[in-house]
This record gives structure tokens, C-alpha cells and sequence, in this order.
């Protein structure tokens, strides 16, 4: 539930405007700075509003590493108050303040991570952009500069900052335009801390509201582990004094969480009821139904991560297009990435929804394009095995109802897997299931069939066509209807290219009775026996339309 907090003034977490410790210093960028910052800008963020979610994201960085640095030394947590991130807006000055009250920055680290944004790898990079380079991703993730995308809607920036455990006339104050230069200068500061101050652009002014600001952290950042505070001015009437007399309209100011601060999946399991599963799936997904089954996973090891997974329980409309987006929403430590990344489930999974939250997973410099890793393999090749084995654990279980339902709406979908993805093709064979010359349902699987071979049976048969009344009645079956032996029927279009990937299944090979010569057990013999000696006239007949059509 929102807290709300009338107050009259505040100055908790201002900057102290005293005296001045020294001159103010002007420096000047590397050269290649300007042409970076423009890229950035312009190039690799698609999306302005994000600005803020940079930087709520490194002012959450700041107070986890004063929470985890205050563990061995108490005196870096002395007078932090409540860990907190705070925000306010000045329409009329047309600026945008956020404020903790995290570790803080002393001169050094200012020029260090904010100053010295071009690296020496910095000019390559760009030129490899210059020369249309595709591989480029190792290089952008060199570089931490989610704070400059302030200056996607700010034309200045001013940051002042005070160390955790220094003194307060130890502050510094930083600002730029962003076009080659930046001026530092020593101040006092009451709190330790950073404050940026936003002098936004004419044409982003119009995100000075409550409700743009709102929107935004709600999207981005509203499972940051700190609290979200923001200043909102309300309106309220105040009742006459005196009779006769007109009700007066005073202005307030309070401050409201705008973010929930917690996470689901970031919960024990046991303290999640279902209801709450349905309803943050619902969010996710914008399904009006709830979910067919979830899994609720964590995992530690050499990759850390946590995983909420959902089914549906409908297929959506566009499943069969192209170009329609998939994936999981990505969340490093609950700050949210991206929304549908396909770089954590295969294309065959597309179905799948939910969260991944990790702590190890390295970012570009707009936390919008992942680098390719093998942390993020390791993630994907994990989210995949516990996709897998939530459905053969439905698909195996009492609730064979639910599966048929499941493999209804995504049968065809699975298929996919066997050609795309060889290391778990097993595993995806044993969730498919077919009709067969002993079951019209589509609920043979692999398995049931292996469990019902005739003893000595060596070989799954199969036959592909377009639909089951065709299949039931090919003549190929005859033989096989005469012997004992089940058939299982394909009858989807994707059948037949997906056996091409499929040639044996627990040790039983694959084998198609319309294509090919097959044996079943002394049947070549027996019609070889059978087969009448060919006369002279048969012989030339054959010999002249040999010749005539050669091989």
C-alpha cells in the first residue's frame, strides 16, 4: 500500500549551499567523447524514457554497496537513515532531481567513473561502428555509462556527491552540458550521497508530471529492492473558519512509495499463494486467464539466478508469425532490462512466459542489447531444462487432462525442438504424442508405444500423411494390421520434416512403412517363394524399358 507523509519543508537529503571549499575546475573530455555521447543518444537508446531507469538502477547500485561495505565498517552506515531513493520535479526551474543516500563518490571516484567516460578501447570501438562491423557487443560492454543517458532529455546535468564516512566539506559538485567538458568543484554536503540534478530539454518537459514519472518507475523499476520516494504536490480544500467566510485551497506537499519494492520471485516459495502467481502472470502477459502450471526456481552454483516460469493455457493468435516477439522479461537484481528477450528460450518455448533475475549477467552500455556469454547460455540451456521437465512432469503425472489440453494449444510448437535443438531432442520426443492403428486419440507417446512392441521387435513404424482418415486406411498398413504390429498415424504437417531429425528413440530406430524396403520378419522369403518365373517376353519388355529410361 502507497505511504503517504504530509510535510511542510524538506531538507533531509539536500545539498548544503555554504561555502565554497575551492575554485571551480574546468576539464576537458577525450576527444572521442562527443562523437560517443551522440551515438549513445541517439543510436543505442530506442527508447528516452529509460534515462530514468539508468539511473534509479546505479543509485540502487549505491546503496547496496554501502549496505555491503557498512557489514565491516559501521561508521559508512552511521545517520543513513532508511536506505531510499528520492525524486522531485521543478516544472517552473524545468528540472528532475534523484537522490540517495548510497555510498557516495569522493573527487578521485567523481572523475574516475563520471568524468573519464572514454575509455582507451573507446576510438576502436568507434571505428569499428564506422566500418559496419556487426560484432561489436564485447566492446560496448566496456563501457558503464547508463548516467549519460541523462543527457537523452537533460541539455546540463549537475551531480553532487559525498562519500559515506568522509567529511561533508568533502562533497563535490559536477556538471556538464555533455558537448567536451565538465567543471568540478569542492562544497559541503549534510548527507552522504549522490544528488543529479536534470535541467531538461524543451522538449522532454513535458515528463515533469506525477503521472509520467509514475508510469516509468512502475515499468522499469518498481521491483528495486529500495524504496521509490517522490515528492507530489496535492491540493486540498480547507473548510471557513467563520461562517460566511469561503473555504480556502492550500497546496501540500507529500511523499508517496511509487514502487512496490519487492519482487515475487524473489520470495520464498512458501510465502506465495497461488492467487499471487495467477495475478503476476495476468500483469505480465496481459492474459485474461490464468496460467496451466508455473515453476518457481533458483538456482546457484557458478551462475546464480532466479526464475519464474508461466504456460498458458491458450495459444496466442500471432504464435505462427515470424516476426512476432518472444522471451522472458530480464531483470538484474530486479532492475528490469528488457521485456521479451529470445536470448533466454529457444523459439520453440515461445509460448513460455515469465522472469529471469540474475546478478551475473554482463550488459551493454544501454542494458537494452545482451552480450553474447556463456553466463547467458548457461541461463538459457537452465530455463530450457526446467521448461522440459515441468511438462513431462504434467505429461507424466495424474493430470493427463491438463497435458492434453497443454499439447492441444502447443503440440505442433514442441515439434519444432527436435530440428532446432539436438542436446535435448530426447527429452522433447517423450512430450509428443500421435494416434496409432491401436488408439484414434492423439495420446500415444514414443514411451507407449516402446511398453506395447511385439517381443523381438526392433523398430518403431510410422507413417506420415495429411490427415487421420487417410492414414487409418493406406494400404501400406495391411501387412503391418496382419502381423500385430501398431503403426503410430502423423498426421500434422510438421511431421514429416521433423523425423528427418528424429532417427531413434531409447534405442529403437525409426522407421517410415511408406518409404523404402522394410522386413518384417520372414515376409521377403515367403514372397520371394511366391514370385513366378519371368518368361522371355516378360524379360525383353523389361530389358527395353531399362534401356529407355537408364537409372
Amino acid at each position: 500500500m502507497p505511504i503517504f507523509i504530509t510535510i511542510k519543508f524538506i531538507d533531509q537529503l539536500m545539498v548544503n549551499t555554504g561555502e565554497v571549499m575551492s575554485q571551480k575546475e574546468t576539464m576537458q573530455f577525450q576527444t572521442e567523447v562527443n562523437q560517443l555521447l551522440k551515438l549513445m543518444i541517439h543510436s543505442l537508446y530506442s527508447n528516452h524514457e529509460i534515462f530514468l531507469r539508468e539511473l534509479i538502477s546505479n543509485a540502487s547500485d549505491a546503496l547496496d554497496k554501502r549496505r555491503f561495505e557498512g557489514l565491516t565498517d559501521a561508521k559508512l552506515i552511521e545517520n543513513q537513515g532508511n536506505p531510499e531513493i528520492f525524486i522531485t520535479m521543478d516544472a517552473e526551474q524545468k528540472t528532475l532531481t534523484i537522490r540517495d543516500n548510497g555510498i557516495g563518490m569522493n573527487r578521485d571516484e567523481v572523475i574516475e567513473n563520471i568524468g573519464t567516460i572514454a575509455k582507451s578501447g573507446t576510438k576502436a570501438f568507434l571505428e569499428k561502428l564506422e566500418a559496419n562491423e556487426k560484432d561489436v557487443s564485447n566492446l560496448i560492454g566496456q563501457f558503464g555509462v547508463g548516467f549519460y543517458s541523462a543527457f537523452i532529455v537533460a541539455d546540463k546535468v549537475t551531480l553532487t556527491t559525498r562519500k559515506a564516512g568522509e567529511p561533508e566539506d568533502s562533497a563535490v559538485i559536477w556538471e556538464s552540458a555533455g558537448e567536451g567538458e565538465f567543471s568540478l568543484e569542492n562544497t559541503s554536503k549534510a548527507v552522504a550521497g549522490t544528488e543529479i540534478v536534470l535541467h531538461m530539454r524543451d522538449e522532454h518537459i513535458n515528463l515533469l508530471n506525477e503521472w509520467s514519472i509514475r508510469s516509468i518507475i512502475t515499468k522499469y523499476s518498481d521491483h528495486i529492492a529500495y524504496p521509490v520516494m517522490m515528492e507530489i504536490e496535492r491540493t486540498k480544500t480547507v473548510p471557513a473558519e467563520q461562517e460566511g467566510e469561503e473555504p480556502t485551497t492550500v497546496s501540500e506537499v507529500e511523499i508517496e512509495q511509487i514502487n512496490s519494492a519487492t519482487s515475487i520471485w524473489q520470495r520464498d516459495k512458501k510465502d506465495v499463494t497461488d492467487e499471487d502467481y495467477q495475478e503476476f502472470y495476468k500483469h505480465i502477459s496481459h492474459d485474461h486467464a490464468n496460467p496451466l502450471l508455473w515453476s518457481h526456481n533458483k538456482v546457484e552454483g557458478k551462475v546464480n539466478y532466479t526464475s519464474l516460469l508461466f504456460v498458458p493455457e491458450h495459444a496466442q493468435q500471432n504464435m505462427w508469425e515470424q516476426n512476432q516477439d518472444y522471451g522472458l522479461q530480464l531483470f538484474v537484481r530486479r532492475v528490469f532490462i528488457m521485456n521479451a528477450t529470445d536470448k533466454l528460450i529457444p523459439r520453440y518455448l515461445r509460448f513460455v512466459k515469465g522472469v529471469v533475475d540474475t546478478a551475473d549477467l554482463p550488459l551493454n552500455v544501454s542494458r537494452e542489447i545482451l552480450q553474447s556469454s556463456s553466463t547467458l547460455d548457461s541461463i538459457k540451456q537452465g530455463v530450457t531444462r526446467r521448461v522440459l521437465t515441468m511438462l513431462n512432469n504434467l505429461a507424466t503425472g495424474d493430470e493427463k487432462e491438463k497435458y492434453a489440453t497443454f499439447y492441444k494449444e502447443f503440440g505442433r510448437v514442441i515439434k519444432e525442438g527436435i530440428g532446432e535443438d539436438a542436446s535435448n531432442k530426447e527429452n522433447i520426443a517423450k512430450l509428443l504424442r500421435f494416434a496409432s492403428t491401436e488408439n484414434d486419440a492423439e495420446e500415444v507417446s514414443f514411451t507407449d508405444y516402446i511398453g506395447r512392441m511385439k517381443e523381438g521387435q526392433e523398430n518403431i513404424y510410422f507413417i506420415t500423411t495429411d490427415n487421420l482418415n487417410t492414414a487409418k486406411n493406406s494400404p501400406h498398413l495391411e501387412i503391418y494390421r496382419s502381423k500385430g504390429y501398431e503403426v503410430i498415424l502423423m498426421t500434422d504437417v510438421i511431421d514429416d520434416w521433423m523425423m528427418g531429425f528424429l532417427s531413434e528413440f531409447e534405442g529403437k530406430k525409426f522407421v517410415n512403412i511408406a518409404k523404402g524396403d522394410v522386413n518384417l520378419d520372414d515376409k521377403a522369403e515367403d514372397e520371394k517363394k511366391e514370385e513366378p518365373e519371368l518368361s522371355n517376353e516378360d524379360k525383353a519388355i523389361i530389358d527395353k524399358i531399362t534401356n529407355v529410361l537408364g537409372e
